[in-house]
């Protein structure tokens, strides 16, 4: 693999300096006219506001690398996290990588433009390794830190593709990473829901693409009730999803 674009990590081998290991060389983009440079000091860098975890469909990290790192394939992520807890950084956090594809989150329409995307080395079929959660948990960590995403803003491809991803799977822990600040979760009892507020409303104000409601009720059972494979939305359901709208709307005024 090219060095210039990848390096790997062990979990304590200090993750706050991976991003500085892994710079890449940005091209600054110019426009095709005639123009006068006049370089103002008033600026400072992109900043990613959502974090979105995949699993990759592999049975190990090599082969999961070279998908990711194949310019035939066109597809990659800012970070692979393997089975036995190693770390791969494959594109700098502030370069736009190629993960989420046709994406929709909250009125964000393009999240490889806005996100960070982790890989974890899973074939969709077993349960995450402990060693890869743990190491996932020190990285999110790591990223919150340093751009103070809100803990709603991490999230599944499955949950911001719902038509055509389900990944990171119902194997996924999704309720450990919400204890630590990484997501959303509630448990009962829920509150009362508004009798205005039906499942496709409190779906969009959570942030899911409702035009394919289907598949929306799909992959917010899939995240948030992933023992639960009945089709449709129950009262129960419901007060979850007001739960967690109230949820998302409290860390907004008060993220921190």
């Amino acid at each position: 693999m090219n060095e210039a674009f990848t390096c790997i990590a062990r979990v304590g081998a200090g993750l706050a300096v991976l991003a500085a290991l892994c710079a890449c060389t940005q091209i600054t983009p110019r426009a095709n006219v005639s123009y006068e440079e006049r370089p103002s000091p008033n600026f400072n860098e992109r900043r990613p506001n959502f974090v979105i975890i995949h699993h990759t469909t592999h049975d190990n990290a090599e082969r999961s690398l070279a998908t990711l790192t194949d310019p035939l394939r066109e597809v990659s992520a800012h970070y692979l996290v393997a089975r036995d807890g190693a770390i791969y950084c494959l594109v700098d956090e502030l370069a736009r990588a190629w993960h989420a594809g046709d994406s929709y989150w909250g009125g964000t329409r393009d999240l490889n433009s806005a996100s960070i995307g982790i890989e974890l080395d899973n074939n969709g079929e077993e349960p995450f390794t402990e060693p890869q959660i743990e190491s996932l948990l020190e990285l999110l960590a790591d990223i919150r830190a340093r751009y103070k995403i809100p803990a709603a803003n991490f999230l599944g491809h499955g949950d911001v593709a719902p038509v055509r991803r389900s990944d990171p799977g119902r194997r996924f822990p999704w309720r450990r990473l919400a204890e630590h600040g990484f997501g959303l979760w509630c448990d009962p009892p829920y509150p009362v829901v508004p009798e205005a507020a039906d499942a496709a409303l409190l779906l969009t104000a959570l942030g899911y693409d409702t035009r394919d409601l289907e598949a929306a009720v799909a992959a917010f059972k899939r995240h948030f009730i992933p023992d639960d494979l009945s089709e449709g939305i129950t009262a129960e359901h419901q007060a979850l999803l007001y739960c967690l709208v109230a949820k998302k709307a409290a860390f907004i005024l008060h993220p921190w």
